[in-house]
């Protein structure tokens, strides 16, 4: 960061007050609208003969205020940190990655129930937008080779990708598993498998957020963290898929763990990638 030029410091300082204020005064109330909409027509979708979908009532009216919450502290954080960004202190850079990341994960996780049964213009959009912002413009301001800002923003937009992927597919098992036949026991094989992929997805988005300010600051550790959560997902979620294939959620999410692996694995890119020695 000392190496960064003073005016993108100051303009990443910046940006950190002006996306911390987003989320500690704005975001909440973007959230509690998208959370009453999201049940209004969940409920309307489950009384129009879907009773399946009736454990996501619970599920998204626990989930969307604890994102609500992570988001705030987030924003309280990049605030707090704001002029230690300025100053050009080191260790500011992959912190406030990793706390911009989290409206960016958070808002596409809270938007995917508009896809399926939410009617109207998907708000949470703007919570990703806000995040992404702040997440985007830190990797082009800091002071870097071309080549190792793209490769950056490639790598880690595809890691929050499927991290809101893979939490969302944690969700939607447990939504299941709430519902389904003969619970709490298991019809069969693939009952249990859809349980298995989901929590085997969540343990590898716990892996894949921390490698984002591990490899911003261009740690090894991050990029084999990344790595190890990116095929794990890709190991259950294409072996998966053969077993469910009433909806392709595990093939996008095949192809999501291809796109983080393509900007880590390839020599070219894992080059630019890491900065240690």
């Amino acid at each position: 960061m000392k190496d960064t030029p003073q005016k993108n410091r100051t303009i990443m300082s910046v940006v950190a007050i002006v996306v911390g204020l987003l989320m500690v005064g704005v975001i909440p109330f973007i959230v509690q609208t998208a959370l009453e909409r999201v049940l209004t027509d969940l409920t309307i979708h489950i009384e129009a003969g879907n009773p399946a979908f009736s454990s996501g009532l619970t599920l998204f009216d626990l989930f969307y205020p604890v994102w609500r919450a992570i988001i705030f502290v987030a924003g309280i954080a990049l605030i707090v940190i704001s002029q230690a960004i300025r100053r050009g202190e080191e260790w500011t850079y992959p912190v406030a990655m990793a706390l911009l990341a989290l409206p960016a994960i958070g808002g596409m996780f809270m938007f995917l129930p508009y896809i399926s049964w939410v009617d109207g213009f998907p708000i949470p959009l703007i919570i990703s937008a806000i995040g992404l912002s702040g997440y985007w413009s830190f990797i082009f301001l800091r002071k870097a080779e071309t080549i190792q800002k793209w490769t950056l923003f490639g790598a880690l937009t595809f890691i929050g990708m499927l991290c809101t992927h893979a939490f969302t597919i944690g969700i939607g098992a447990q939504r299941t598993m709430m519902t389904r036949p003969g619970h709490p026991m298991y019809q069969d094989f693939t009952w249990w498998l859809f349980n298995w992929a989901g929590e085997v997805n969540w343990v590898a988005v716990i892996l894949l957020f921390i490698s984002i300010p591990l490899l911003a600051a261009g740690k090894r550790k991050g990029w084999w963290l990344a790595v190890i959560g990116t095929t794990a997902i890709l190991a259950i979620d294409a072996f998966t898929q053969f077993f469910r294939t009433k909806t392709l959620d595990y093939l996008y999410g095949s192809l999501l763990a291809l796109g983080v692996l393509l900007f880590t694995v390839l020599p070219y890119f894992k080059k630019h990638l890491i900065r240690e020695e």
